[in-house]
Formats: C-alpha cells, sequence, structure tokens
C-alpha cells in the first residue's frame, strides 16, 4: 500500500506517574491542538586547508523536544484540571534528578510507542484573552536516546 496523509489529531501523549514508574497517564486529547516535534543539532566544522574552500562538517549531537499546545481542561464542579495536564504541571516543577520522567506518545494506528526513558518538561503558554478558551501548553524535552515499546 502507498503511503498517504494522516490525522495529527490521532496523536496520543502519556506521561509517566511520577509515584509508580512504568504507569502510564493519558494527557487529555480533548485539550491538545497542536502538537510540533523539535530537533536541535551540534555539529563539529571538519574543514581544513584540503577542503579548498569547501565547507565540512559533522552532526555530533541531537536534541529533541515535543511542544503540545492547546486549551487547559478544568473539571466545572470540581475545578480539578485534567489528571494529565496536572501531572506535567506537578513534573515542571521537579529540579535535578527528580525533573527527568517517562514520556511516551504514538499515532493511533501505530503499534509501538516512542519512548523518551528520560524527559524533563518546561511550561509554555497558560491564560488567554476576553473571548478566548484558557490556554495551556508544555514542551518536553528528550534527556538521552529514544525507544520504543509495544502498545498493549
Amino acid at each position: 500500500m502507498a503511503a498517504e496523509q494522516f490525522n495529527v489529531r490521532d496523536y496520543r501523549f502519556e506521561i509517566e506517574i511520577f509515584a509508580s514508574p512504568g504507569t502510564w497517564q493519558p494527557i487529555g486529547p480533548k485539550g491538545i491542538e497542536t502538537c510540533e516535534p523539535g530537533f536541535d543539532y551540534e555539529t563539529a566544522d571538519t574543514t581544513t586547508f584540503g577542503s579548498n574552500g569547501q565547507a565540512e562538517g559533522q552532526n555530533m549531537q541531537i536534541s529533541k523536544t515535543m511542544q503540545l499546545e492547546g486549551k487547559r481542561l478544568r473539571d466545572k464542579v470540581t475545578g480539578a484540571i485534567d489528571t494529565g495536564q496536572a501531572m506535567v504541571e506537578a513534573q515542571a516543577e521537579r529540579l535535578g534528578d527528580d525533573s527527568l520522567i517517562g514520556w511516551r506518545f504514538a499515532h493511533k494506528d501505530d503499534t509501538t510507542w516512542i519512548v523518551w526513558p528520560q524527559a524533563y518538561f518546561q511550561l509554555g503558554a497558560q491564560g488567554g484573552g476576553t473571548n478566548e478558551k484558557g490556554k495551556w501548553g508544555v514542551t518536553v524535552n528528550r534527556s538521552g536516546p529514544s525507544t520504543t515499546a509495544v502498545k498493549v
């Protein structure tokens, strides 16, 4: 079958529960409007006199991020925010070794999760204007290599 377009809205995101390693909490898909993966590279200049004026280089390091933006979800009765969003916000307050926790994501049609066993979280857009719903955002930063896990 030929490659086809797919719906980005069918991605799912989960954060590892800090107090229960190996257990995952979904981040409410009703609140996410965009997901943007990011890549940053460190390079080494390998240009020498023998390069004859043509720049040469190599990738030496890659960092990956996933930025999520959307709406803040809140229970009208209890005032509690979405459990996944609350866990992300709590994790963003942790420092040092405690700031690292697992993160995974996959399209609904995928058979495996992309897992970042070590990730740290930095909150983004919050609030909004007069005629807007409350905003919510986070940037997830990978620390170390990615892996995969079978979806069950």
